[in-house]
């Protein structure tokens, strides 16, 4: 386990530093820098959004930490954070070592099957644990990138059940137009990379995605393209209300390069 500290940003006392994750979940979520875990000038881990959208956070996906560490270090903290992981180990540590040092943050292990890492879990269709319209903030970062599409669909499905009149999701995607695939069934609306483990990487029809935020009641209000061609969007989504419009998806005319999925 990791030992190094950090101190945490208008809690100077020894007792407030956070320790940084052990390298092997931090592998296992993608960046090891320890800058991608760290906030030293208290500002809000996402700026453009509101200061209310930090109400109530339900961080999809938490791992080992990267976003809850960084919010526990942002000036205000969150009023409620909740981050849900599949990964037994990393909740586990994030409840040891984290929720001490920060009040109002929880983690839960999200019981859904996953070949490696919960092998023992329910299955699919796992509902998240908080009560319709009360998250302010839907964080799912690199989460729908790992997702077979059947569990895609239950958890936009599951975010717009969630999220508040005002709130935000911020969600990840790799995406493709299947206009350009002939060959793929009208069925057949993702790409998988990876024949030993499909969620490895997953590549989602852009047009079936914008069919799923509409039947779910979402609209998407924000897109981020790419920083290198094909890798992830951000997406932000809220609820279909009168006035809110639908935002287009620009072209992906990033520059070419490599960012590859792990192995492991």
């Amino acid at each position: 386990m990791a030992t190094d500290v950090a101190p945490v940003p208008g809690h100077g006392t020894p007792d407030a530093a956070l320790p940084f994750p052990p390298e092997e979940y931090r592998r296992l979520v993608g960046p090891t820098d320890l800058d991608a875990f760290d906030n030293p000038t208290g500002a809000p881990v996402f700026a453009h959004l509101p200061p209310a959208a930090y109400a109530s956070v339900l961080d999809f996906g938490c791992g080992c930490g990267r976003i809850a560490r960084r919010m526990i270090q942002q000036e205000p903290r969150p009023a409620r954070y909740l981050g849900l992981d599949r990964h037994a180990g990393m909740i586990e540590w994030c409840r040891e070592h984290l929720s001490p040092r920060a009040p109002g943050f929880e983690f839960q292990h999200h019981d859904a099957f996953h070949e490696r890492y919960n092998a023992a879990g329910a299955g699919s269709g796992v509902p998240f644990p908080v009560a319709e319209r009360s998250v302010t903030l839907v964080v799912a970062w690199s989460v729908f990138t790992h997702l077979l599409e059947a569990d895609a669909v239950h958890y936009v499905r599951e975010t717009a059940r969630v999220l508040a009149d005002d709130g935000v999701a911020l969600t990840t995607w790799f995406l493709f137009d299947k206009r350009g695939f002939p060959m793929m069934q009208a069925f057949q609306n993702a790409l998988y990379i990876n024949t030993v483990d499909p969620t490895n990487a997953v590549i989602f029809d852009v047009d079936w995605l914008r069919e799923q935020v509409h039947a779910a009641g979402l609209v998407v209000t924000r897109v981020v393209p790419p920083a290198v061609r094909g890798f992830q969007w951000i997406v932000e989504l809220q609820r279909a209300v009168p006035g809110r419009a639908s935002q287009a998806f620009p072209d992906d005319v990033a520059p070419l390069g490599i960012v590859r999925a792990p192995l492991d």
